[in-house]
């Protein structure tokens, strides 16, 4: 039987040019605000914390410590 990625949350490992996928899925959430992030839309990450972020402003935001 074929399972569907649809509405699963995919476990990611992070690196500095992209991401392997760990555990098929297809979305993420922002480790600050807990917004999902489709596969397609995320940009922003840290390979330090293995975090996925919604946006740049928010990533900067957990950089500095204030998430």
């Amino acid at each position: 039987m074929l399972t569907s990625n649809t509405d699963r949350p995919a476990k990611l490992h992070f690196m500095a040019n992209g991401f392997r996928v760990l555990t098929p899925g297809d979305h993420v959430a922002c480790a600050v605000s807990g917004e999902r992030i489709g596969l397609e839309e995320l940009r922003y990450w840290s390979v330090t914390r293995q975090e996925a972020y919604a946006s740049a402003a928010i990533a900067l935001r957990a950089m500095r410590g204030e998430g």
